[in-house]
């Protein structure tokens, strides 16, 4: 069993207070790690690092060219080091190997794209009436603190460091307490590939004694949230007292619409993988299924036939499809809302306690409900597990009814052969991400984010790391005579 360190100042430190929390492999339920308690005074060393390196370090004279030189080089680390940290990363997280591997290279992309993009930073020359030149000129934010969730750990911590390093700003990450071990693995690669001390801190710990002293710390420029839409809110009013710049990526429930014109094989693979890949840990899984009246009784037997296929199993077996979820707090919550579930609506498949085949590990069968309201809590509220909601609806302008009416609008779906009618309900769907034919592709060079409750703010492509810069107006007089006012 490894006992990390928090990574500080471009160096491994132990942490304040000496405690560690314990990181399990949800699949046996044994500890397989420990990792720092950390505490506000640990915050305050990462963030006086962050802010040197940016005020006064030599990262505040750094040039696009050596940060892109610097993520190409750590785009390759990750590559090589695929296999140990994919292996590393399923057992921490209980994701099958297989989407291990996937996420990994997603990750080295990101790093890869942003290289690219740290060269294509422009200003503008704005045209005014006076004889004067006047520039917009972009420049890194400063220190940024930002907080990733579970389900995808060293993707999202991808998703924010990389545009992070692009734009020159500073950062201090806090990897899920459940799941820091390939995010602290990836912290031995930055010094080899030539980052400066300072400009990447990591730090472990729960919530409240790490994650809040660092939205709340009066340096950090600006938070980058990935997370629950709860502790979204917290970090909009604690943040509200230093006026920093906020991202937030939060929840979502998000609608898998389907008409009878719809390929009816592709689309009932749609639906279970939209729900169903990364145990349902997914925060734009499609868990609302909106199916039409006329194939919706076919439909649900299909689904619930199909998912009995889908094999659980040791996240480390090539052949899993689905391993257990995260934690036992998120098992807990995930059994209790198929509880609620049961007293809401039907079940067409799933449902049971503990699958037979395992007496450890917090398994979860793929659970479909049917004859589902929309008014009903497991359609409104965000599960984040392995459990659908089917709903039917009558036509075109149901659909869209039932779809909008969420406080969420983070993704949608819609599958159907009518190309007027797919226009038209990608322009009247609320929804940050709408995908249609398909369910779940995402791009490192398309905008991720939400509408409404799912956030604001937009990850990926060049509005990512347009959130890590700022603008600034410069005028220049090119007039020489007394401006003459008086």
């Amino acid at each position: 069993m490894k006992r990390y360190k928090l990574f500080i100042n471009g160096e491994f430190a132990e942490g304040h207070s000496g405690k560690f929390l314990p990181v399990y492999d949800p699949s046996t339920e044994s500890v397989i790690a420990e990792v720092p308690d950390g505490d506000e005074s640990d915050v305050n060393r990462a963030v006086a690092a962050a802010r040197a390196a940016f005020d006064s370090g030599p990262w505040s004279q750094s040039t696009a060219q050596e940060r892109g030189r610097i993520l190409f080089r750590l785009a390759e680390r990750i590559r090589k080091e695929t296999p140990q940290l994919a292996e590393l990363e399923s057992r921490n997280s209980g994701k099958p190997i297989v989407e291990a591997e996937y996420d990994l290279g997603d990750a080295a992309t990101c790093f890869e794209y942003y290289a690219g993009m740290a060269t294509k930073v422009v200003g503008h020359v704005n045209p005014v009436p006076d004889n004067a030149l006047s520039l917009s000129l972009k420049e890194p934010v400063g220190v940024a603190g930002q907080i990733i969730p579970w389900n995808y750990p060293l993707l999202m911590a991808a998703w924010k460091l990389a545009p992070a390093i692009a734009a020159g700003a500073t950062c201090v990450l806090k990897p899920a307490e459940q799941t820091p071990l390939t995010v602290l693995e990836f912290a031995s690669y930055l010094n080899e590939a030539g980052l400066p001390p300072g400009v990447v801190n990591i730090i472990t710990g729960l919530g409240e004694t790490t994650g809040a002293p660092l939205v709340r710390h009066p340096d950090v420029n600006k938070i980058a949230f990935t997370g629950s839409a709860a502790v979204g809110k917290a970090i909009v009013k604690a943040a509200a007292d230093t006026v920093k710049r906020v991202t937030l990526e939060l929840g979502g429930k998000s609608p898998n619409i389907f008409f009878a014109d719809a390929d009816f094989e592709a689309a009932i693979d749609g639906a279970l993988f939209g729900v169903f890949i990364n145990q349902g840990e997914v925060c734009s899984a499609g868990s609302r299924i909106l199916v039409e009246k006329s194939i919706y009784s076919k439909f649900v037997e299909a689904m619930a036939a199909k998912a009995k296929t889908i094999k659980l199993g040791a996240p480390l077996e090539r052949e899993t499809k689905m391993g257990p979820l995260v934690s036992k707090e998120q098992y807990d919550r995930v059994r209790s809302y198929i509880d609620v579930g049961k007293g809401e609506a039907k079940l067409a498949s799933g449902g049971s306690t503990r699958p037979a085949a395992f007496t450890k590990g917090y398994y979860v069968e793929p659970t479909i409900f049917y004859d589902v309201d929309n008014s009903a809590r497991i359609s409104r509220e965000e599960i984040f597990g392995p459990v659908a909601t089917v709903i039917p609806f009558k036509d075109e302008a149901d659909a869209i009814k039932i779809a909008n009416d969420s406080p969420y609008g983070l993704a949608a779906a819609v599958w159907s052969r009518d190309i007027f009618r797919v226009f038209r309900a990608v322009k009247a769907l609320r929804a940050g991400i709408v995908w249609v034919n398909h369910m779940q592709p995402t791009y490192v060079e398309a905008p991720w984010g939400g509408f409404k409750q799912s956030g604001f703010g937009r990850e990926l492509g060049p509005w990512g790391i347009e959130e890590y810069l700022e603008t600034k107006q410069v005028h220049i007089n090119l007039n020489e005579q007394p401006i003459g006012w008086y």
